[in-house]
């Protein structure tokens, strides 16, 4: 009997102005989107995301890939919160909530968004999340902002393979 084949996943809806207000602590939390906007003027544009609250980001890091189509993932914290921010090109970002550290479902519903430097928006990624990404165009750049240290982090990581939830496929419409 073939194995029922996985649906894909669905696309999230946006909601604007969701406060950020996680902490990493609460794994009932689910992802979200913090949208920004920009500001376009004589002067030149700014670029914000009034509603995003750094008081909980301990530090920062910014990942770009050699190509478009290039795959990041799955990579899982039990303590550790992100939120993610597209600053050039644009990216297909998922989360899914690990049901077993050491077996994992791959049936669980990975929620996926694709985020945008042209449609400016930061994705929080609770703790006791899996999040892995790929590039949409050649120059993707992405900063994800972490709840914890280095130090902490090493400590709270989990590692799955990149296709372990493939809802990396883009279908055209």
């Amino acid at each position: 009997m073939p194995k029922e084949k996985v649906p894909q996943s669905r696309q999230k809806t946006l909601r604007a102005n969701t406060p950020a207000t996680g902490t990493g602590k609460n794994t009932e939390e689910a992802p979200r989107l913090i949208e920004g906007g920009i500001v376009i003027d004589d002067r030149g544009q700014v670029i914000f995301a009034n509603d995003f609250d750094f008081k909980s980001i301990k530090r920062f890091y910014m990942i770009s890939n050699h190509k478009e189509g290039m795959v990041r993932a799955w990579h899982a914290h039990k303590k550790e919160a992100k939120y993610v921010l597209v600053v050039n090109g644009a990216a297909i970002v998922g989360a899914v909530k690990i049901d077993d550290w050491d077996n994992p479902s791959k049936w669980v519903k990975v929620d996926r968004y694709v985020l945008s430097c042209k449609k400016p928006s930061l994705l929080y990624i609770p703790a006791g999340f899996a999040n892995g990404f790929m590039s949409l165009t050649s120059d993707t750049q992405i900063i994800f902002f972490s709840t914890s240290t280095i130090d902490e982090s090493k400590g709270d990581d989990f590692r799955f393979d990149a296709r372990y939830w493939d809802i990396w496929e883009v279908i055209e419409r």
